[in-house]
């Protein structure tokens, strides 16, 4: 048998580096949000686990609405 040459002819120019790129799922089988969130490294080293960050954002969105001013509720009298 022979060997066959599966070499396809580029016609890129150098410049264009196309190592990062990523497919970009449409159409209805779309997940919703991406599959990961990058933590910078300063705060990924205070969080020992991604449920340690869930919990810590669930924890700040509590506090957040429990602090707003509620709607028809006159504060401070």
């Amino acid at each position: 048998m022979k060997k066959v040459e599966n070499e396809m002819e580029d016609d890129l120019r150098a410049e264009y580096d196309l190592k990062d790129l990523r497919v970009r799922k449409v159409g209805p089988k779309r997940a919703g949000f991406g599959g990961f969130v990058q933590l910078a490294p300063d705060v990924a080293e205070v969080f020992p686990s991604s449920e340690a960050v869930n919990e810590a954002l669930r924890f700040l969105i509590r506090v957040t609405r429990e602090s707003r001013p509620r709607e028809g509720v006159a504060s401070g009298n």
